[in-house]
């Protein structure tokens, strides 16, 4: 099971990432559990200092932008 942590205060560019990486990882078929990091000081754990940010298994894939579907396909399949 992958873990996945979306890093971000809830604005709409975090649900953005959400959506669409519960999206790539729906049709990818993968078993995940995916959960939202809203707590600033938990975003240095990570090594993150802009958002919305994506946390695969506890290694920060992407920062600072939401990325395409096809993107974060290839980021959950790798």
């Amino acid at each position: 099971m992958k873990k996945l942590h979306i890093l971000g205060s809830g604005c709409t560019k975090c649900n953005t990432l959400a959506d669409l990486t519960r999206q790539a990882a729906d049709e990818l078929g993968i078993n995940y559990e995916l959960e939202k990091v809203t707590d600033f000081l938990k975003f240095a754990d990570y090594g993150v200092m802009v958002t919305p940010a994506l946390v695969i298994d506890g290694k920060l894939a992407v920062s600072g932008r939401v990325p395409a579907l096809d993107e974060l396909k290839n980021l959950l399949s790798a």
